[in-house]
């Protein structure tokens, strides 16, 4: 049975995009509590139903599609190649693994076909019915049909064969990238994948007092625990700090910390890592979509998961990758002596300048980015994150440009830092970054 939570986001869903909503006008259409539409407005908020602006109020929004690839199928492929199904569509929520080109003879691409691959090819009929055969699906390209005995062949082995106008180099782009930014999704760590599940969580309810979260404490040897109500949604925190000096026969209803943080599995782990370090905390609530509880993740956790990250192989360039990859680090001075704090030098390719040939801002700014750091690691602040830059050009910095970036650390303490970032072009200063970092400490 649907609860009321559930009926006004059903509610707000089939609201005219653009209309405005409030809580006093939900709750009297719907007639429940204003807490009651509140909190459902909040989830609304965060699952992307509506959006407050300011001096207009809350009006329903279109809500935003998932843009990831979580699987690269074969449906997603005719998505990708904006093609349509000649056949076997009973197999289209198939992973995609490969794909090869069916540009040689039939003996020569047989030892390249394998299950789970795509093969594509033109208006070869010998070389699709052997992909099929061989248990790969066929994307025919350049707008070409396919014969009826393919078309039941297909069918009979649930192996789409599709269509497109594309020509065999363009698909095999469109779908190399489709690729490679499955495997990016698939490095970036989220929630999800780190979490402490429900059943391994422990948590208090609003009707516990304090004498249950201290007998709660001393078996599982925390003190920090998500508080729920009777439906197991999350309505606040306790700490020691909470109940310090409190009865043992008061509610812990009373004394806990309301709606705290909280976060989602889709979450990645990096974005939860910044949350932890502004606001100090130790532990987060993760929450379904009705904001029931699902588990916790933990400050010790995100650090081992990003330590864990950050030890890894990359396996797919990101355009961020490709910038600072062009980043040279130089260790020692013209004299052979180590330097303090390592320099940096960068050229300028024609892919990093906007359309007056240069340097682009957003570029300069991953450059400054890396930079800082890798000077963070040397100084073993592994774990550290960038608040703010504030860059400043005094020269423009043209294509083919070199240059040479001198980091200087002005504060390193525990929990902060602060670097003097100075960009030259041949012993001329061209532009210059005050940058300030946070960093995670283990609890």
């Amino acid at each position: 049975m649907a609860t009321k939570h559930d009926l006004i986001l059903a509610h707000i869903e089939s609201l005219q995009v653009g209309e405005k909503i409030s809580v006093r006008g939900i709750a009297k259409s719907l007639d429940v509590s204003e807490g009651t539409a509140y909190r459902a407005i909040k989830d609304a908020e965060n699952i992307g139903l509506v959006s407050t602006i300011q001096r207009v109020g809350t009006i329903r929004i279109e809500r935003k599609l998932k843009k990831h690839i979580e699987r690269l199928t074969f449906g997603e492929v005719v998505r990708i190649i904006e093609g349509d199904v000649l056949g076997g569509a009973n197999g289209l929520e198939k992973d995609l693994n490969k794909f090869v080109i069916g540009a040689m003879t039939e003996e020569a691409m047989q030892r390249y076909i394998t299950p789970g691959s795509l093969m594509i090819v033109g208006n070869r009929l010998d070389a699709q019915k052997l992909a099929l055969k061989e248990g790969a699906p066929v994307l025919i390209t350049g707008g070409f049909d396919t014969s009826q005995e393919i078309r039941a062949l297909a069918d009979q082995l649930a192996l789409p064969i599709l269509r497109t106008t594309y020509d065999t180099f363009t698909v095999a782009s469109m779908i190399n990238r489709a690729m490679s930014d499955q495997l990016i999704k698939k490095d970036i760590l989220l929630v999800g994948d780190i979490y402490m599940p429900l059943e391994k969580t422990s948590y208090l309810t609003t009707s516990d007092m304090i004498k249950d979260y201290r007998a709660l404490s001393d078996a599982a040897q925390h003190s920090r625990y998500p508080v729920v109500n009777k439906n197991t949604r999350v309505v606040g925190i306790v700490t020691a700090k909470d109940v310090l000096g409190k009865a043992d026969t008061q509610l812990i209803e009373r004394v806990m910390t309301k709606d705290p943080r909280r976060v989602k599995k889709e979450m990645s782990v990096a974005s939860v890592s910044h949350q932890m370090i502004w606001d100090g905390l130790e532990v987060m609530p993760v929450v379904a979509d009705d904001l029931s509880l699902l588990g916790i993740v933990t400050r010790q956790d995100v650090m081992k998961a990003m330590q864990l990250v950050q030890r890894q192989p990359q396996l797919s360039d990101t355009i961020s990758d490709q910038i600072t990859g062009e980043i040279q680090s130089i260790e020692q001075d013209i004299e052979g002596n180590k330097l303090s704090t390592p320099q940096f030098t960068f050229g300028v390719t024609p892919q990093m300048v906007d359309e007056l040939g240069t340097i682009s801002f957003g570029v300069l700014n991953e450059v400054i980015a890396n930079v800082t750091k890798r000077v963070m690691d040397v100084n073993n602040r592994r774990n550290a994150w960038i608040e703010q830059v504030s860059l400043h050009y005094f020269h423009l910095i043209q294509l083919e440009s070199e240059l040479k970036i001198e980091p200087q650390i002005l504060e390193l303490g525990r929990r902060s830092a602060k670097l003097d970032i100075n960009v030259f072009i041949e012993n001329s200063l061209v532009a210059k970054a005050i940058v300030v970092c946070q960093v995670m400490e283990r609890p």
